[in-house]
């Protein structure tokens, strides 16, 4: 779903990009495109284009960094956001916290261990049986509003380890053993437009609780690495929030 949507869409964004610069594909001097770390699916559609342009027009293809596109685009639109400061950057398949000093001058403070938050709610939202064509998380956050969130007590990831790292691979077995363990009709193929109203509830009630648990893994974590940061950069003023909005339902 993600790859496709991406699909439909990667012609537009390049010439609305080129649109909005006033110039053509052959005023380029090069094609930069992101390269990972993140879903190699989707990022195959962006290599594909960026592959099409330079071959066409003979440039240079230049790999970025998802992960840092992402730290630096709001710089174009935030003015006010100068070096260093955090960031938490959140995609589908990735996960990351970073010092910026400058450009291209990174220090990584935690990052994804296993697997991603989005990847989380993706695969949770899907064994509860809900309609995911328009991203796990959206669908998840809107049932979670029906639950009770401290409903079943998920332990909170990782815990133990005294570092900034990720890890939601263990909270998404705890989802799948509450919804066994409950007998949900869920795990028989009954999507949740069909469920009895105890039956949704329940559902709700997970969701709520795998919702507050994976939000509060993401601010422990965040919260060590303001901490770490502040030590090693007292003069940050600025913490950076991104995330593709498609793979999670938070603002």
């Amino acid at each position: 779903m993600a790859e496709e949507a991406h699909s439909l869409a990667i012609d537009q964004v390049v010439q609305k990009a080129l649109d909005d610069a006033h110039v053509s594909e052959s005023d380029l001097s090069a094609v930069a495109v992101t390269v990972g770390p993140g879903l190699s699916l989707c990022l195959r559609v962006g290599v594909h284009k960026a592959r099409t342009i330079a071959k066409a027009f003979g440039l240079p293809i230049v790999g970025v960094h998802h992960m840092e596109a992402h730290a630096l685009v709001s710089r174009l639109v935030n003015k006010g956001l100068d070096f260093p400061f955090l960031a938490l950057l959140i995609s589908g398949g990735h996960n990351l916290l970073i010092l910026a000093h400058n450009l291209g001058d990174y220090v990584q403070l935690g990052t994804t261990v296993d697997d991603a938050i989005g990847e989380a709610y993706d695969k949770s939202a899907r064994w509860l049986g809900l309609d995911i064509r328009k991203g796990g998380g959206p669908a998840l956050e809107e049932l979670a509003l029906e639950g009770d969130p401290n409903a079943i007590k998920f332990r909170v990831p990782m815990r133990q380890h005294k570092d900034c790292n990720f890890s939601y691979a263990g909270l998404k077995t705890q989802v799948r053993l509450a919804i066994e363990s409950r007998n949900l009709r869920c795990t028989d193929g009954i999507p949740i437009s069909s469920a009895t109203a105890e039956d949704r509830q329940l559902r709700a009630d997970i969701a709520a609780s795998f919702q507050r648990v994976a939000v509060l893994h993401l601010e422990e974590r965040c919260q060590r690495a303001v901490e770490w940061a502040l030590k090693m950069k007292p003069s940050i003023n600025n913490f950076e929030v991104l995330h593709q909005i498609n793979m999670l339902g938070l603002a």
